[in-house]
């Protein structure tokens, strides 16, 4: 049985910055994934300016696709707005190996089934064991449905569905758009332009009002894609899109058991008005981290509730009324 100091279940940017700051600290680490890195990644690829400071990441440093944008187009039914503000785009598929191959960790390609706890150890399906176990695995992490759910119930009103694809373009608007509650959308769609060639474009909406709505996420799907080509964004003949759901930012108590943690959208905490992930991740993996190794509390007050994008503009404060009734 491999007996490390800490395993990190899944190797995304929560679950690898942690990684990395306990390889730091001298601890011994086992990360384990079930997939293969690197690994596609269904994600629209925006990243902060402050997760970039978190990561400790100059972006001229980052020898993948990095693209900037000083200003956003941002789009309701009748009012259009281009807000000042400096953000990032990045492929999942380079940032996230990146990350993980900086982290210096030991990597195991190996699928989570059980978890239980021994003797002031964590055992995993009876082949690793550790004193600190995190728990990084997004939405449907091993570590949540084993040592949380029973009494970290997830607020199903903050469940967002989403669909979307990110595919080879020779785009010509280098511009990132986002437009909110379009088509009846309970939730918002975006283009957003990357480096070398790529674009990333898809939607998302709360899970529970589109039931509600008797609406289907391929029907926007198909809406958003007709508004793209008539706007002369993109046209493609072969769309293949995916989903995959999440859950923004609810109660943060509960995400320590023991010494199990949990970090990034494993917690629950993408933005309530933009339901952007990295940062947070980010943000929660350097917290665990810290707690591991300085034995302090354990907590996620203060990181961001809203993405830094729309927090000080009027049309942010109509978002995030609307998410929070």
């Amino acid at each position: 049985m491999r007996t490390a100091d800490a395993i990190v279940v899944g190797g995304g940017p929560g679950g690898s910055t942690c990684a990395w700051k306990l390889r730091h600290a001298g601890l011994d680490v086992l990360v384990l994934d079930k997939a293969t890195f690197p690994r596609t990644k269904l994600c629209a690829g925006w990243v902060t300016p402050e997760a970039l400071h978190d990561l400790e990441l100059d972006p001229g440093d980052y020898p993948h696709s990095f693209m900037t944008f000083d200003a956003l187009s941002l789009h309701w039914k009748f009012l259009g707005i281009a807000p000042r503000t400096r953000q990032h785009s990045i492929r999942r598929y380079e940032f996230d190996d990146f990350l993980l191959q900086r982290a210096g960790a030991e990597v195991v390609e190996h699928k989570v089934k059980s978890v239980r706890e021994d003797g002031g150890y964590y055992v995993i399906d009876e082949l690793f064991r550790c004193r600190y176990l995190v728990g990084a695995g997004g939405t449907a992490c091993p570590v949540y449905r084993k040592l949380f759910h029973a009494s970290k119930q997830r607020a199903s009103r903050l469940q967002i569905a989403t669909l979307e694809q990110e595919l080879a373009y020779d785009w010509q608007d280098p511009t990132c758009h986002l437009w909110f509650l379009d088509d009846g959308l309970p939730g918002y769609s975006w283009y957003v332009p990357k480096a070398n060639g790529y674009i990333n474009i898809g939607l998302g909406g709360i899970a529970d009002h589109l039931k509600a709505k008797g609406g289907h996420l391929r029907d926007h799907w198909r809406l958003l894609t007709a508004k793209l080509e008539q706007r002369g964004l993109v046209r493609c003949d072969d769309y293949q899109p995916g989903g995959y759901s999440y859950y923004l930012r609810g109660d943060v108590d509960n995400v320590r058991n023991g010494n199990a943690y949990l970090v990034g959208d494993a917690a629950g905490l993408a933005t309530r008005d933009m339901g952007e992930g990295i940062g947070p991740a980010v943000a929660s993996g350097l917290r665990a981290a810290r707690s591991i190794v300085d034995g302090v509390e354990y907590s996620l007050a203060g990181i961001d509730e809203f993405s830094m994008l729309l927090g000080r503009s009027t049309a942010g404060e109509r978002v995030r009324r609307w998410m929070l009734r």
